[in-house]
């Protein structure tokens, strides 16, 4: 991906799906929570704040990397917890797709407390063209001769795509999940909270296997949450979790139960000097993804991406500062709350490059080689366009109002209530799906 003067690097806007229209009515329940991909790029799902899940199919009848509708369902309900008078959101965390193996999809999703496994199939309706009856209900005179006879007939009507929860994995969290991730074996997955990693067979529901525990006894000695984890994507024995201390711990399960006692821990020393009031806050790990290969770690905090090499704990091999035009601002950020804004990182599906998410809908792709980067936005204005052109119809790909992207995100204007937090690449191709508010963007590049 060769970058151009203009910075789009040769992405184009190509389509979105939401509301395209000026009137901004966004409801809490329509924002965008978590958008993936499955392992082949040709499906696509999303969940929002509502507890629903839409999936998206590759349109082979159109050239490029385009999508459409595929099916839509309700995951989640909103629920109460009478024990604790907790209040439990239908909000979709994650969904993390299984390998498909046979003619249906399996998919996780998960709230706050509660997994499921869903199947989606498609599913063919039959009914009853001819009857004994009348008009469907008095039954017709017994017939006098067997010609007049008539037998019931099923005829094929429509295709409808099902959706079924399989498997519901509950009350094994105290806290909110944040994390699930389906291991290479595709027989277990991990699900992780603030302070306990559970591991699960997908197979059986009521049993789970507490394999990290950070709960201190008296919990007024609790210095740290994780803050996000996943499974190795070739060695089923390995996982990691990041914590918001700033550091990744890599375990193997083969040493022990309890992965307690960590196999490696990536953490960078900070500079004493940069030291301040927001230290702990902004070097907290909002993410973290290990590369196709598992070669490497990317870690996003709130100011920067990490690229980590698996067999260097000592240092990342890159540092690509993201926010450095945010650190005079981190007052009014930290009144605001955007502070806490949790972004995400993806790796590019060839690992040389990776993508995380900014405030104003912009979002950023690294070249990791020569961190060059192309800046990018999500806006409504690409509805515009007449053509695809680059992500604002009335600019040049990479401008805005005649001005580099890159130079209009650095600006005092910028609106933190609109920001990408979610995201997803296709693992075989340049297109990545970015979630803004209501909205899913996809783009692709040559």
């Amino acid at each position: 991906m060769e970058t151009d003067p203009s910075g789009s690097g040769g992405w184009r806007f190509a389509q979105c799906f939401g509301d395209k229209g000026e009137v901004e009515d966004i409801t809490e329940a329509d924002i965008i929570s978590t958008v993936e991909f499955d392992s082949t790029g040709n499906y696509l799902a999303t969940g929002d704040k509502g507890g629903r899940v839409v999936l998206f199919e590759r349109n082979e009848a159109k050239k490029g990397c385009e999508y459409k509708f595929y099916t839509e369902f309700q995951s989640h309900e909103p629920e109460f917890d009478y024990l604790k008078s907790l209040e439990i959101e239908e909000k979709i965390n994650k969904i993390k797709w299984c390998k498909r193996q046979n003619a249906a999809h399996f998919l996780l999703s998960t709230n706050d407390k509660t997994i499921k496994l869903w199947k989606v199939f498609e599913k063919q309706l039959r009914v009853v063209s001819e009857s004994n009856l009348a008009e469907g209900q008095r039954s017709l005179p017994a017939p006098t001769v067997r010609q007049n006879l008539r037998l019931p007939k099923m005829h094929l009507q429509d295709n409808i795509i099902a959706a079924v929860p399989r498997k519901v994995y509950s009350n094994a969290h105290a806290y909110h999940i944040h994390s699930i991730s389906v291991n290479s074996d595709q027989e277990t997955y991990i699900s992780a909270d603030d302070l306990r990693i559970n591991l699960w067979n997908l197979n059986i529901s009521d049993q789970s296997f507490n394999i990290v525990d950070i709960k201190p006894v008296n919990m007024e000695e609790l210095t740290e949450v994780i803050t996000s984890a996943e499974f190795h994507p070739q060695q089923c024995n390995i996982f990691m979790y990041s914590s918001s201390k700033s550091n990744i711990k890599l375990a193997d399960m083969r040493d022990s139960a309890l992965c307690d006692r960590h196999a490696k821990s990536f953490e960078e020393e900070e500079d004493p000097t940069n030291r301040s009031f927001f230290s702990e806050i902004i070097s907290s790990i909002s993410d973290v993804k290990f590369s196709h290969d598992g070669r490497y770690i990317l870690s996003r905090d709130y100011l920067s991406l990490k690229i980590w090499d698996v067999n260097m704990d000592s240092r990342p091999v890159k540092t690509i500062p993201i926010h450095d035009h945010l650190r005079g601002k981190l007052c009014d950020l930290y009144e605001n709350d955007c502070i806490f804004d949790k972004f995400e990182c993806v790796w590019g599906g060839d690992d040389k490059h990776v993508l995380t998410g900014s405030y104003h809908n912009y979002f950023r792709i690294y070249d990791t080689d020569t961190l060059s980067d192309v800046v990018l936005q999500a806006d409504k204005s690409a509805f515009k366009a007449k053509k695809i052109g680059g992500p604002l119809g009335a600019n040049k790909p990479g401008q805005k109002n005649g001005r580099p992207l890159r130079e209009a995100m650095m600006s005092d204007t910028l609106d933190f209530n609109k920001k990408i937090l979610h995201a997803s690449w296709h693992p075989r191709e340049n297109t990545i799906a970015i979630a803004a508010t209501n909205n899913l963007f996809l783009y692709s590049a040559a």
